[in-house]
């Protein structure tokens, strides 16, 4: 419980030093205590004056609270100062104790009221801000603090009431959402059925690139607004999985019309109902925001929050070291041990759903893929199974998850999570071995192997350059040489989907909690009509596990749905059409007992969770 005490009675104060914003006492806290906030305004008087008067406006204040410590809180032009706490006497005169920036016993006694602007440093930003243009992690991530869905995920991906409270299926084409009264956008409108409308069916318009969201929406063939409170979705086929869909498809007001990418990014059209509000946007630079005083689930404890893009992995954890930042994202797997073990730092570890998956493109005929030559080969090998496995083969795990990704992988057996729903039970382990590797290769008529670009980022997941690397030398191993190409997202993206690549290595992570994202977005056949395989790069085409994949997304008992899932995984698995690596740990950093929060599994860093550290 908070209670928040207004306090108006100027009179106490001298004017012309500044205004008395608020009081706040917080009754939750082991110590309860309050925070005068003074604003001194352009006269440039002392703060020493400013805190007399803070003294007296205090000691009527905490007339509330007997006993109890009050805080300072003197503002400055555009600088935050925490100049004082001022403890009562035995004889309750107020005296000045302590003078400090930011000191540990305030920082622990008001850290949600003291906290103004959180700086982190993120490994890969937005692209854009339009919420429906890309899929990716690092771009839903960000927009999450501006927009919401109708369900929220929890930082282990289980479903919680987000902008509807409740849900239910009406029948078996049929959901059914009950929306939060009185939530309003950032331009001061409030949430209807119709901005919920209108936001599920802009998706597929607005995809970007990586196909946006429309695996998301894939059999949405209607969408009702009841009432100003209720929604109704019509699908195609019954879709279980509903819900899950629909926690990444932001809702945005129906008045922002045709509104492009660049009016997005602007800020004219980027209007959400989230804790956070835009102030600007840089691609590949950095993302300003600001608290959004009303919002539904209360003000955020920062006042801004400013994301900076430093992909070079280096320079983001100097700027820690400088405190340029005060958090960073994917802090160097080379650099966890040193920093666990430096009092000036903290680190923050946990799972991560993101699995570093191989994709062979299967196309008839490529161009890329040459003999030791240089000249193409007549027939794409990839196409053959046995190519696919000699890859798989040549592939040590292990030594990627322990040596090139410092221990903070581990090796992954298949396309998902284990123990996500549809996921195999108990999948084969994929081993490493060199010389079958090289006798398939052999028995598919390339004993001399042949010469294939592997293409990947640089700049988005943890180790996606030095995995590349690793790759390609373990390729070498069973003739097969590699030339790596490891590049930027924003190039890599959209070339991948364009298909000018033959080989590529890319993170992927079931977002949604099962296997049924994943297999309908990147092994499905490439569909449209169905809105399956949107994701799928490699052209590959499994009648039996389209089928199965088909049948399990609409089917609603769970026991059959899993064992679908499961045959689909099987299938895929077996015809080594994606090939699995290892799987990622999430790994945050921040100055030592400064910031708390808890690791997501989806790698997600949603400030408005983060709180000052009390300990």
């Amino acid at each position: 419980m908070m209670t928040t005490v207004e306090w108006f009675d100027f009179e106490k104060v001298d004017l012309r030093v500044g205004t008395v914003v608020s009081a706040k006492l917080n009754v939750k806290a082991h110590n309860p205590a309050c925070t005068i906030t003074i604003d001194l305004g352009p006269m440039g008087l002392r703060q020493s004056s400013a805190l007399e008067h803070c003294a007296r406006a205090a000691s009527e204040f905490m007339e509330l609270a007997p006993g109890h410590s009050c805080a300072c809180h003197l503002n400055n032009d555009e600088e935050p100062r925490f100049n004082a706490i001022i403890h009562p006497s035995k004889g309750n005169n107020m005296i000045i104790v302590k003078r400090a920036m930011m000191s540990a016993l305030l920082a622990a006694a008001l850290a949600p009221a003291l906290a103004q602007e959180l700086r982190i440093g993120v490994r890969a930003g937005p692209e854009a801000m339009d919420p429906h243009y890309l899929a990716l992690g690092t771009q839903i991530a960000a927009i999450k603090n501006i927009y919401e869905a109708l369900v929220f995920q929890d930082d282990k991906l289980q479903i919680q009431p987000g902008l509807a409270t409740s849900w239910k299926v009406i029948d078996e084409h049929t959901w059914e959402f009950k929306l939060r009264p009185g939530v309003k956008f950032h331009d001061g409108s409030v949430l209807t059925a119709q901005d919920v409308k209108f936001s599920l069916e802009r998706v597929p318009k607005a995809a970007g690139p990586d196909a946006g969201l429309v695996i998301n929406t894939r059999n949405i063939s209607k969408v009702d607004a009841v009432d100003d409170l209720t929604v109704r979705v019509i699908t195609s086929m019954a879709n279980p999985a509903l819900p899950q869909d629909l926690a990444r498809i932001m809702i945005v007001p129906a008045s922002i019309g045709a509104a492009k990418v660049a009016d997005f990014n602007s800020g004219k059209a980027a209007i959400g109902t989230g804790p956070f509000k835009l102030i600007s946007f840089k691609p590949r630079a950095d993302l300003l925001l600001e608290r959004f005083g009303q919002y539904w689930r209360g003000a955020a404890d920062w006042k801004k929050v400013h994301f900076l893009e430093i992909s070079n992995d280096a320079a983001r954890l100097a700027a820690l070291s400088s405190k340029r930042v005060d958090l960073i994202n994917y802090l160097p797997y080379g650099d966890v041990a040193k920093l666990k073990n430096n009092r000036d730092f903290s680190v923050v570890q946990g799972d991560s759903i993101y699995i570093y998956l191989l994709y062979p493109d299967v196309r008839e005929k490529s161009e890329l893929i040459t003999d030791k030559a240089g000249k193409p080969l007549p027939v794409n090998p990839l196409r053959d199974k046995r190519v696919r496995e000699a890859l798989s083969l040549a592939i040590d795990r292990k030594t990627i998850a322990g040596t090139v990704l410092e221990g903070m992988a581990t090796p992954s057996n298949q396309l998902i999570v284990d123990g996500f729903f549809g996921a195999l039970s108990k999948p084969p382990l994929l081993p490493t071995n060199i010389d079958r590797a090289k006798k398939l290769l052999t028995e598919a008529g390339y004993p001399n192997g042949f010469s294939l670009p592997l293409h990947c980022t640089s700049d988005r997941l943890p180790g996606d350059a030095a995995t590349c690397s690793a790759l390609g030398q373990m390729f070498a191993k069973i003739g097969i040489d590699t030339k790596i190409n490891a590049i930027s997202r924003t190039v890599f993206i959209p070339a991948r989907k364009r298909g000018e690549y033959v080989l590529s290595l890319a993170g992927w992570g079931s977002l949604t909690g099962e296997a049924g994202y994943t297999l309908a977005a990147i092994a499905h056949t490439n569909d449209k009509s169905k809105g399956f395989g949107a994701s799928n790069v490699t052209n590959y085409s499994n009648d039996a596990a389209d089928a199965a994949i088909s049948v399990a997304m609409r089917m609603t008992n769970d026991d059959k749905r899993r064992l679908l899932f499961e045959n689909a995984m099987k299938m895929v698995q077996d015809d080594y059409a994606i090939i699995p690596v290892v799987q990622l740990s999430s790994v945050w950093a921040a100055r030592a007992n400064t910031l708390s929060f808890k690791p997501r599994v989806d790698d997600e860093t949603l400030p408005f969770f983060i709180r000052l550290d009390k300990k």
